[in-house]
């Protein structure tokens, strides 16, 4: 049986870190699948038992405790924090320096820009090497001349989305490229009834994601509508600005912030809710609107999230918002919650959509492109 390594950062909660896990399980039947993890701390999600998980490190990132000392000028305290994080960044490098030049696997799969430089330098030989690339490039030209340098020696590059695809042919046109999506680890067996008053948005509280838009946005819908009432799920740097933002409008009656919550939570809430919001900015994929959409919920997002544009169809399973337009986008949502039919109509749309996105469904493309190799 065929080993495959997986290199990555942290198990904790995340996009890439989540696609850690449904890739592993997706492959552990047919390869030995391994693990191998800069930092310490236990996984967030579901990973098969049969999966070996190898920390490389018992260190976490210390940038919290190094920034809070600095805020309260305690300059001791952030001389110590700085250097331990030296010695962690240290850690982090030199032991998966030593995985990838030790490790029997036949192939490695990295999951970090920082990660696949090493491995392009330090893979042994005839190991086939894979760089895959979760989130559309920041700053995408210069991203683009990073990666290129570090995946000279690299095999392949797989991306979680169409539109990545395009922008890595374009940018590297001798790589071999390969698009597998992410994929869904759970699939609800009752589906929102789309008759609360309930709307939801998911995610990280960080500024590319829009929180903010969104509460302006729900201003609007609350003044054309106020029975609407909004779940925001998730925790983040922006979370108490967008606290400000709700006071400021008077709506905190009308919005609950959930802060950080585990999916079994999350699940109960999608399963109550009658629309799905996304304003983010960008997006190079967005599993949330899959996982939403699995529950039988129509979805809107702006066009600026790119990567939404491939997972909700215009006025079929959901509305695309062009230029950020917060008029549009409160009255779309409107429309669709006036209109019980076509939300309906939407809902089941976005579920027929989302099976596409199945476990069962994206392990059969995994193995096929794994198995081939």
């Amino acid at each position: 049986m065929k080993k495959i390594a997986i290199l990555g950062l942290h198990l904790s909660y995340g996009g890439v870190e989540r696609a850690i896990a449904n890739q592993a399980n997706a492959l552990v039947d047919d390869f030995k699948v391994e693990l191998a993890i800069s930092y310490n701390k236990a996984p967030a999600f579901d990973i098969a038992k049969s999966v070996e998980i190898k920390y490389l490190t018992n260190y976490w990132p210390n940038r919290q405790e190094f920034m809070q000392a600095l805020k309260h000028l305690k300059l001791i305290q952030a001389f110590k924090e700085g250097l331990k994080s030296i010695k962690i960044l240290k850690a982090k490098k030199n032991t998966m320096i030593a995985y990838i030049k030790n490790t029997d696997a036949d192939i490695i799969i990295s999951t970090r820009l920082e990660i696949t430089k090493l491995l392009n330098k330090y893979a042994p030989k005839n190991t086939i090497t894979i760089h895959e690339e979760h989130t559309k490039p920041p700053k995408e030209q210069k991203y683009l001349q990073k990666l290129k340098k570090a995946s000279s020696n690299i095999s392949y590059l797989i991306t979680v989305s169409k539109e990545l695809k395009e922008i890595f042919t374009q940018a590297l046109p001798h790589k071999k490229i390969i698009y597998l999506p992410n994929t869904l680890s759970y699939w609800p067996t009752k589906t929102s009834n789309l008759n609360s008053k309930e709307l939801i948005a998911v995610g990280r509280l960080s500024k590319e994601k829009g929180f903010l838009t969104l509460i302006d946005t729900f201003k609007i819908i609350n003044e054309l509508d106020p029975t609407y009432h909004l779940n925001i799920i998730g925790d983040g740097k922006e979370y108490s600005k967008i606290i400000k933002r709700i006071n400021k409008y008077n709506l905190s009656s009308k919005v609950t912030m959930h802060g950080f919550q585990n999916k079994d939570y999350i699940n109960k809430c999608l399963a109550n809710s009658s629309l799905y919001l996304m304003t983010s900015y960008e997006e190079s994929f967005g599993i949330v609107l899959i996982e939403a959409a699995s529950f039988g919920i129509p979805l809107l997002a702006f066009t600026s999230a790119t990567g939404a544009k491939e997972i909700i169809k215009d006025n079929i399973n959901g509305y695309l918002i062009e230029n950020r337009n917060k008029e549009e986008y409160a009255n779309k949502a409107l429309d669709l919650l006036h209109n019980p039919d076509k939300l309906q109509e939407f809902g089941q749309n976005a579920r027929s959509m989302a099976e596409e996105y199945s476990f069962s469904n994206v392990k059969l493309k995994y193995l096929d492109f794994f198995k081939n190799l």
